[in-house]
């Protein structure tokens, strides 16, 4: 994968005002957000989003409609993974062309336990010159381009009733409303850009598209979702061109196989990753009852596996957690979400789609509910 964006680094700006602006998020996050927990099944949940609908076209073609568009892709996404990926559930947030709240398409997700959020779109731009396709994830823009991009996608709020409420204030004609909700904590972040590079190569290496590449944007869409989330901009419906390719019902054909190619390239890795052979009883977790602990899960399997550090790329102090059908294999043990986040990083190489989480009596629990409970020990 060649695609990712190259400043990842930056998305630890203003870090000396980072305790204040992570007791802000926290109030910023809807509790139906905080509450959710991931679910203990075998089977994949995916939920596909078709941007825009109903009174909200989307972009405008000199022929399309932005939600017309996107709604097709969609659909044929679905149906290619439901056909040739057994064992995956796929969700559409819409069907039909109708109006869907971005608030209530994140909620879809999260009800729905959603392993991946996938929302697609189609792009437009005064310069009827520039073309190709890009993926977006939850973070920080890094340049005016991407500003602008979810400054667009995100003004459809406006058709909301009392949209200033329901998303504290934020408004989508200010580039300073971005500030604070930009730096928001995603926790999902590396597993999201991981997919969005495999989406990008696909539409790079097999479709021929030109490649804009992955990139960070403030998107309220992937804002309150509890899972890995992208948004794809298709391409550009005011380019001829690619508006002719992307109304042809081949030209979606590409684009929906595309997406489905780089879902099960990204499910395959994933699966990959706990594939491990070796049995052997593992001790409990045990550190001190109702204490809470920030470790980083590394692998999730079906069948229960030795912790000898062979099995897991060297990687020594592995933890088992059991829960449900799954066993969940974590490393480190960290009184604060910041020394645990930092720990990640630095099992990148070996685990690029390891993430931090928070255990409380050998459980697994909210990581937000655990750094609201752990405030104490940041000061």
């Amino acid at each position: 994968m060649t695609s990712r964006i190259k400043d990842l680094k930056d998305y630890t700006i203003l870090h000396h005002t980072g305790m204040i602006l992570i007791t802000l998020l926290l109030f910023m996050i809807p509790l139906s957000v905080l509450s959710i927990n991931k679910p203990d099944r075998d089977e994949w949940v995916v939920v596909i989003d078709a941007g825009h609908g109903g009174k909200d076209p989307g972009s405008a073609g000199r022929h399309s409609k932005e939600k017309d568009i996107a709604l097709a892709i969609a659909l044929k996404t679905g149906s290619y993974i439901e056909e040739k990926i057994p064992g995956v559930k796929v969700i559409y947030t819409r069907k039909t062309d109708k109006f869907i709240e971005l608030y209530k398409r994140a909620e879809i997700a999260n009800k729905a336990k959603a392993d991946l959020f996938i929302s697609i779109h189609c792009n437009g731009f005064r310069d009827s010159r520039i073309k190709g396709s890009e993926t977006f994830v939850m973070g920080i823009h890094k340049d005016e381009g991407n500003l602008k991009v979810a400054m667009k996608e995100n003004s459809v709020i406006t058709l909301e009733e009392d949209y200033t409420t329901r998303y504290q204030g934020y408004d989508p004609s200010s580039s300073e409303s971005f500030i604070i909700f930009s730096l928001m904590q995603n926790i999902y972040l590396e597993q999201s850009l991981n997919f969005a590079d495999y989406i990008q190569d696909q539409f790079r290496e097999r479709v021929g598209r030109g490649d804009r590449g992955v990139k960070q944007a403030g998107l309220l869409v992937l804002w309150q979702t509890t899972m890995p989330s992208v948004l794809i901009e298709a391409g550009f419906i005011t380019n001829s061109g690619e508006e002719k390719f992307l109304l042809s019902g081949k030209g979606q054909d590409y684009i929906a196989s595309a997406i489905f190619r780089a879902f099960r390239d990204y499910k395959s890795a994933i699966d990959l990753k706990s594939d491990f052979t070796a049995i052997k009883q593992e001790q409990p977790l045990n550190r001190g009852q109702g204490a809470i602990v920030f470790m980083v899960q590394v692998v999730t399997s079906t069948n229960r596996h030795a912790t000898d550090p062979d099995n897991f790329m060297g990687t020594g102090d592995i933890t088992e957690i059991i829960s449900g059908k799954y066993y969940k294999y974590a490393t480190g043990h960290f009184k604060t979400y910041s020394n645990a986040a930092d720990y990640r990083k630095s099992l990148n190489n070996k685990f690029p789609d390891a993430f931090v989480i928070a255990v409380k009596d050998a459980k697994i629990i909210p990581l937000q509910e655990a750094i609201e409970a752990t405030k104490k020990y940041q000061k």
